[in-house]
């Protein structure tokens, strides 16, 4: 099984272009969308995220996707395990009645919002992107699950950028990583 998984996270890993100076000099852009082009990689995506949930979070509720590559790998993983899928999206995005945090960007504030009964109180939530950076849009959906009295099991990411330390910023919630630059 080990082997297999190894073999899978290399399929995914070739299927990460880099852009350096994108969008800006001195940023290396991790790409995913060849992973979404080629079903192998994309299924290995999936497949390495069920593992890891079904060995880690025998107790789940519902998978939480954050605006907008979390609802890429969000509801394909929901489905593999049966579960519910819930968007946190930018402000605005939600009909209905919404709760929202505003959380610190670079440059300025962004917010982003859940509806209002998307997560039940003490139902189990995993969150899942694609990305994490600085930990900023992760660390404001971790708050919106706390608001709504969600209990968080941990966050999933395709890639992590270890050296801007997300990761710190999401403690104690713990972070899965499939690969990290």
């Amino acid at each position: 099984m080990a082997g297999e998984s190894e073999s899978k996270l290399q399929l995914v890993q070739r299927h990460i272009r880099a852009f350096p100076d994108f969008p800006k000099e001195g940023i290396v852009f991790r790409d995913i969308c060849p992973i979404l082009k080629d079903p192998a990689a994309l299924t290995a995506v999936i497949d390495l995220f069920e593992e890891h949930v079904r060995k880690n979070h025998q107790q789940l509720d519902l998978i939480v996707g954050l605006d907008a590559r979390g609802f890429l790998f969000g509801p394909l993983l929901a489905q593999r395990l049966g579960l519910g899928f819930v968007l946190v999206r930018k402000k605005g995005k939600l009909p209905g009645t919404t709760v929202s945090v505003a959380y610190d960007l670079e440059y300025g504030k962004a917010e982003v919002e859940i509806q209002e009964d998307a997560v039940a109180p003490g139902q189990k939530v995993l969150l899942i992107d694609d990305l994490l950076a600085t930990g900023g849009t992760l660390y404001a959906a971790c708050e919106l699950m706390k608001k709504l009295q969600a209990q968080i099991v941990g966050c999933l990411v395709v890639m992590e950028l270890k050296e801007l330390q997300g990761a710190d910023k999401l403690k104690p919630h713990s972070v899965f990583s499939l690969l990290r630059y």
